[in-house]
């Protein structure tokens, strides 16, 4: 039961989204979510003095996360002279049809007239948000974005393939899952070569991992200081090509459609693969800038993390997290190493509680309001 908007796609959540273009003007963003019941926000650090694809990529994220599916409507909130200009950002988001509305900070004469002005604009869109009726919807216009963090040596065995299972599943229905963590799929791009829809996406398998590879290369250091992390050493896994192993089972078995760039939505139904850091933040956000309505987080250590706007299913891979975690943790797939269900189960399981999801459950990371945001950064500030 979703909400259907005027391009046609399907919302799950119907949000007023307070999307600050810079970084100043972030705590006016914050301060405008806390009188305006209904809205949500972001804290990050970008904004300005960015170039080139740098530039390009934090734009993207902001039309994106404006664009989700899951927003009602839009305050754009600028300071005025930042290189993200605010009522850019607007004027491509009028373009999706949905409800924009333009502040700056500067232009309003400063933080207290802009916060007046921005509550104001909010609480209207809030209240015509408030008259949409969710409607009966397939999951062909479900867009399910899968990730892995703080593995252990379950995950591959347990959260990740049931995941795997329910991508599987999501595609037979004619949706599409978004496979991301380039970083954590090397070692691994072999197999998804071999899935590839033509030679030409075969080809971009092998391109994304040189690339990733040739970015520390590029910095002297070595991906495998940082990753796998200190956690997921502590937790069992011996080495990178051992996680990626277990994070590409999040994949299924379903043919790999294409490859897509960091916060760009997918052009083709089926399997996809986003060009991600492992940073589990980062690959959030840019999933949910690519038009992800939900998504679903494994993890064998245990994290808080969420999203403002996309609704985040925490899977354990192991019984004793979920138990020790349960006010972060939605779902226990460690019933699996116990023997005491399979794969299949759980991904039945994991289907049936997106769909409630979907229809207005909350998951754990809304209720805490773990309102998560970072972008990849690819650039320098100048």
């Amino acid at each position: 039961m979703g909400y259907r908007r005027h391009d046609g796609s399907i919302g799950i959540r119907n949000h007023v989204l307070i999307l600050p273009t810079i970084t100043c003007a972030t705590q006016a963003a914050k301060q405008i979510t806390e009188l305006v019941d209904g809205t949500v926000s972001f804290i990050h650090q970008h904004g300005c003095a960015q170039v080139g694809d740098d530039y390009e990529q934090t734009f993207r994220t902001y039309y994106g996360m404006g664009a989700n599916p899951n927003v009602y409507g839009v305050v754009v909130l600028g300071l005025g002279c930042e290189t993200h200009q605010a009522k850019t950002v607007a004027g491509e988001l009028k373009k999706t049809g949905k409800p924009v509305e333009l502040v700056s900070i500067q232009d309003e004469g400063g933080t207290l007239d802009a916060i007046s002005h921005g509550a104001k604009l909010a609480a209207k869109l809030v209240q015509e948000a408030s008259t949409q009726k969710r409607e009966p919807c397939s999951l062909i216009d479900l867009i399910v974005g899968t990730e892995c963090g703080g593995s252990d040596a379950c995950s591959g065995l347990s959260a990740n393939p049931a995941v795997g299972k329910v991508s599987d599943l999501i595609v037979e229905q004619g949706g599409t899952a978004i496979l991301a963590e380039t970083t954590e799929l090397i070692g691994a791009e072999h197999l998804l070569a071999e899935r590839a829809v033509s030679p030409q996406v075969s080809e971009n398998v092998f391109e994304i991992i040189k690339n990733m590879e040739g970015r520390a290369f590029d910095m002297g250091v070595d991906i495998r200081t940082g990753n796998p992390s200190p956690g997921n050493i502590k937790g069992g896994i011996s080495s990178l090509e051992e996680k990626s192993l277990g994070a590409a089972n999040k994949a299924g078995t379903s043919l790999l459609q294409e490859i897509i760039a960091y916060a760009e939505k997918p052009t083709k139904k089926g399997l996809v693969w986003m060009d991600t850091p492992g940073h589990d933040i980062e690959q959030l956000t840019g999933m949910s800038a690519g038009g992800a309505q939900i998504a679903l987080f494994t993890t064998g250590l245990g994290t808080p993390t969420g999203s403002p706007i996309v609704p985040t299913i925490k899977i354990s891979t192991n019984t004793p997290l979920f138990e020790r975690m349960s006010e972060n943790i939605d779902m226990n797939a460690g019933t699996v190493i116990e023997g005491a269900e399979s794969l299949d189960s759980v991904g039945d399981r994991i289907l049936k509680e997106i769909i409630n999801v979907c229809s207005g459950k909350l998951t754990k990371a809304e209720i805490l309001k773990q309102h998560d945001f970072g972008i990849w950064r690819i650039g320098p500030t100048f």
